[in-house]
């Protein structure tokens, strides 16, 4: 999270940076190709953290299952291919061959990541509450519930909003209102960054990474 709130505040001034200099010469100086790097480097960043904290993994769960392993293996993937159209539209525009189909082409990864992501978290509860019913330990875990409930909304309301929301207002503002839909966008970015670091920071009695004294005992043992 510490390595996503980084990357993410040197997009924006990469951003910020780019802008000005397209303003006042013309070019970018070569500040784009920064920019686009370090969105790359964000959005795979923001959807790892989504995937881990979402199918349950901690520092109390060094490691991944087969199941979690897969999921990265078909999400990361995507938002490079999302990204790569992100490029190529950011720095085209519609008058250039292909641009619709590249416009398409981001769209569809990133619904599709989107997509991934929410079934991959519905399935994470659902077998959560399946196996608390055969297996005694794993009523503890259902105090996890609740606040996985909590996320998975929380993501969804935020997939929801820059996804289809900001897409609206961008197809439906004037050009010198862009900036609106924009700044929604980073607001609606920078409240989910808050609420998610929230909800998960290290504190001592944390019901998403609480375990029981026998599990302590056996990782002790272990090590």
């Amino acid at each position: 999270m510490t390595a996503l709130l980084l990357v993410k505040s040197l997009t924006l001034i990469c951003a910020a940076v780019y802008k000005h200099y397209v303003k006042v010469t013309g070019t970018a100086h070569g500040w784009n190709i920064v920019f686009y790097i370090f969105q790359f480097i964000s959005v795979v960043l923001l959807f790892m953290v989504i995937v881990l904290i979402g199918n349950g993994w901690s520092f109390l769960k060094p490691k991944l299952h087969v199941k979690e392993k897969k999921l990265l293996v078909i999400v990361v993937p995507l938002q490079v291919l999302a990204n790569i159209a992100s490029i190529v539209i950011g720095e085209t525009g519609p008058y250039t061959q292909d641009w619709v189909s590249w416009n398409q082409i981001f769209f569809l990864a990133d619904i599709t990541c989107c997509c991934a992501i929410v079934f991959a978290m519905v399935w994470s509860m659902c077998c959560l509450r399946e196996t608390s019913k055969t297996d005694g330990k794993a009523v503890k875990n259902l105090a996890k519930l609740p606040v996985l409930r909590k996320f998975y909304v929380l993501v969804i309301g935020y997939l929801f909003f820059t996804r289809i929301v900001v897409v609206v207002m961008k197809m439906k503002a004037d050009f010198t209102y862009q900036w609106v839909s924009n700044a929604a966008e980073e607001i609606a970015t920078l409240s989910f960054y808050c609420l998610m670091f929230y909800m998960f920071r290290p504190i001592e009695k944390n019901e998403y990474c609480d375990v029981d004294d026998e599990e302590e005992i056996v990782e002790l043992s272990l090590k």
